[in-house]
């Protein structure tokens, strides 16, 4: 693959979300001039009427589609419908629209929810279809698993060099911290922070605490899409993650001692646990010489202040 064009249209689908503003500060950073956003209320992606109309007239050469409906397991759970129906409108609207338009190069952002849930550790490419997957999350990740199924069909109809991407479990800014949607380690900051705010004698987590889980910083799958959109031509979906994982217990004390809440941590065991472990095997993005930059303890580090800083009540200045 030649390496993309810096002074070609590219769009990015969901620049407002947390891995579509870090791949945007990144093309930035790199040298990118035509860079294409739109916010979800210019251009709501679920309309197909409208995401054509934007096609014809951006005409992007390139699409990154970061755009998702997303959650935690308690909105997966209470939404399945939604998560469903939105995910599939979303990734067939924008691939339509970039395949009638003559899209050249797009890069489609699946998530390591789409394996097996009792996938042999690590998890290697090829479990993709291989068995039943997580019930708390399984309609968001058919509609995942449909959009790998399109690019490697488009890839296989029309020639053309699309790929995708399964990124772990991410964090970073723009994380969303909203208690009923966000993901464990937002959620566990957020619910960190408060505690210690309030004076809380202690804080009350779901499920065991025993899955496994990696995260990933946002930056750094950012360095990992642009990688690929360089370098890499193939059907299969590539694994992007850090290679090792830690305990959801284990999170929760690290997240527990950056913010400095020293209170007791109880876990909830009615609550679903969801895969008891999820590593990916990153072997074949280690062949493209990537590595991560960004370690946990200072991804959190940065998270927090982040939050911090955000949750403070603005102060009006007088006149």
């Amino acid at each position: 693959m030649e390496a993309l064009d810096r002074n070609a249209p590219i769009y990015i689908a969901g620049h407002s979300g947390m891995v579509g503003s870090a791949i945007q500060r990144l093309l930035q950073k790199e040298g990118f001039t035509q860079i294409i956003v739109r916010t979800s209320k210019e251009l709501d992606l679920r309309n197909e009427a409208a995401t054509k109309s934007f096609f014809e007239e951006t005409k992007p050469t390139n699409v990154v589609l970061a755009a998702a409906k997303v959650g935690g397991i308690m909105a997966n759970a209470n939404n399945p419908a939604t998560f469903l129906m939105d995910n599939l409108s979303i990734q067939n609207n924008v691939m339509k629209a970039a395949l009638n338009q003559g899209v050249r190069r797009l890069l489609f952002l699946g998530s390591s929810c789409v394996y097996p849930k009792l996938a042999p550790q690590p998890i290697k490419e090829e479990y993709l279809l291989t068995g039943p997957l997580e019930v708390t999350n399984e309609n968001y990740a058919i509609a995942k698993i449909a959009g790998l199924m399109q690019v490697k069909a488009i890839r296989k109809q029309y020639g053309l060099p699309w790929i995708s991407a399964m990124p772990t479990n991410l964090y970073g800014p723009n994380d969303n911290y909203d208690p009923e949607n966000s993901h464990v380690l937002a959620a566990f900051i957020k619910r960190f922070h408060d505690a210690k705010v309030n004076h809380l004698p202690s804080v009350t987590c779901w499920g065991t605490g025993t899955p496994r889980r990696e995260f990933l910083h946002v930056d750094d799958l950012a360095r990992a899409c642009l990688l690929l959109l360089d370098t890499y031509d193939d059907d299969v979906a590539l694994n992007v993650g850090v290679g090792e994982d830690i305990s959801i217990k284990e999170l929760a004390d690290l997240v527990a001692k950056v913010v400095d809440y020293t209170g007791k941590i109880e876990w909830d065991s009615s609550k679903p646990d969801g895969t008891p472990r999820k590593l990916l095997d990153i072997s074949k993005l280690k062949a493209l010489k990537f590595s991560t930059e960004i370690e946990l303890i200072i991804g959190i580090q940065n998270s927090h202040t982040q939050f911090r800083l955000e949750s403070q009540p603005k102060v009006l200045s007088e006149r």
